[in-house]
């Protein structure tokens, strides 16, 4: 009986022991099979498990970087919303729901009529904040000339809310960017080559041109088009500088009628309207427009009928990159329709244009830096016809030519040199030869 259960014994243990060894043979074979499998899969897949590992990656450590230092978000040079620069698009890309940004520029210059002189023309931040996913605050202030006692000057110089409701459709309210132009929407001095903003997108577009209005924009990513449209405060041209005077007119009389965030400003609607084709990879070409009622004052002065003095504006622009070549421009006009009161000699139309462009010949001369070369042309009149054609229209008349170099020792950061030939009223008795070397520096963050 005691044999007998010993047995028995010896043959379970045998029986249990051959069982462990073929259940290990099954789990070794199953799972040589799992990785095998699973190797087959992974390597079909492998490039896009690396794009989605790459995209994890920066979101991290854009993340890591806002958490390290309160909520900064670095600048993508690449990435632009509703035709924004890049610094100012910060906040609608950012992982973190602060932005602190901006952009400041420096420049030396020697003029051959009179003193040389420097100075800091602008320091900018942009502060933004998202609410949620679809309410996003911006704000751009500006300091400009350094010290506000000797004719420098701080300004709001946009400060909105966005409403993200699509891709095609989305509204932003606020004191806000005028749509015109090239420059206005997108005047970062990493934008634009020369030291100085093109002075026709100064005097008659006129940036920065910033209002209080409101505006819907979005985008048609099939069709290539983007568009922004709707109501902003008016320009004031009901000013002496478009008014006879029997003398012509001033040539700052488009820059001089804008209201900006003054707490003071009256409110005038005007309409304002975009549209962009960015259907071919680098090039943007497109148009604006902007119509309103050209007296924006609250006391009108007493006797003067402004009800029919009427402002129209428009614009064709358009850039292109490809590779080291770059080049901008555009062509604008702006007509005065004036009430009889304003005078004979008051201004009736302005127009203009220029053009830009540049070459990168940094790797030609074996540098591993950007090193565009540029050449920039201006032809415009900001009195370019009066009512009556009797003031000297062509004494305001003006050619300017930039030629100059820029050095990038990194994406965010230009060093620039120009040399720029101006020539005020070409032909007249009042002509005016101005040229001047000037060196400067831009950055953006």
């Amino acid at each position: 009986m005691v044999l007998s259960n010993y047995v028995f014994i010896i043959i379970t243990i045998i029986s249990i022991k051959n069982k462990r060894e073929e259940m290990k043979k099954l789990t070794t074979t199953l799972s040589l099979v799992s990785i095998f499998s699973l190797g087959i899969h992974a390597s079909s897949t492998l490039e896009d498990r690396i794009k989605a590992l790459e995209s994890k990656n920066e979101v991290l450590t854009e993340e890591i970087l806002a958490s390290q230092s309160g909520g900064f978000t670095l600048v993508d040079t690449e990435k632009s919303f509703n035709g924004l620069g890049p610094a100012a698009s910060k906040i609608y890309f950012s992982e973190s729901p602060f932005s602190i940004g901006g952009y400041g520029e420096m420049f030396y210059a020697n003029p051959d009529n009179g003193d040389d002189f420097a100075d800091i023309y602008r320091f900018i931040t942009y502060i933004g904040y998202k609410f949620n996913d679809w309410v996003i605050l911006n704000t751009e202030i500006e300091y400009e000339h350094g010290d506000t006692s000797a004719g420098g000057k701080a300004v709001v110089e946009f400060f909105h809310l966005d409403f993200l409701l699509s891709d095609k459709l989305n509204l932003r309210v606020g004191n806000l960017l005028v749509p015109m132009g090239i420059t206005n929407i997108r005047h970062e001095p990493t934008l634009f080559n020369t030291i100085q903003r093109a002075e026709i997108e100064r005097q008659l577009i006129p940036s920065t041109w910033h209002e209080n209005g409101v505006l819907a924009y979005g985008r048609f990513d099939d069709v290539g088009i983007e568009y922004t449209a709707g109501v902003v405060n008016a320009l004031n041209v009901d000013n002496n500088d478009a008014k006879n005077n029997d003398e012509g007119s001033a040539d700052g009389w488009i820059r001089s009628g804008r209201i900006g965030s003054n707490k003071n400003g009256s409110f005038s609607p005007a309409f304002v309207g975009r549209i962009d084709y960015t259907g071919i990879n680098g090039l943007v070409v497109g148009a604006s427009a902007y119509h309103g009622n050209g007296s924006n004052l609250k006391n009108p002065v007493a006797g003067v009928a402004t009800d029919d003095l009427t402002n129209t504006m428009f614009d064709i622009h358009g850039r292109y990159e490809n590779g080291r070549f770059k080049a901008y421009g555009l062509y604008t006009q702006t007509n005065l329709d004036s009430p009889v009161s304003f005078g004979v000699n008051a201004v009736e139309e302005a127009n203009g244009y220029y053009g830009n462009v540049a070459y990168d010949i940094g790797s030609l001369v074996g540098i591993n830096y950007q090193l565009p070369v540029f050449a920039q042309y201006e032809n415009y009149n900001p009195v370019a016809k009066t009512r009556s054609g009797g003031a000297d229209e062509s004494k305001y008349a003006r050619e300017t030519t930039t030629v100059g170099v820029n050095f990038w020792p990194a994406d965010q950061v230009v060093v620039k040199l120009d040399y720029e030939m101006d020539t005020i009223g070409k032909g007249t008795t009042t002509e005016q030869e101005i040229n001047s070397v000037q060196f400067g520096f831009g950055f953006i963050f």
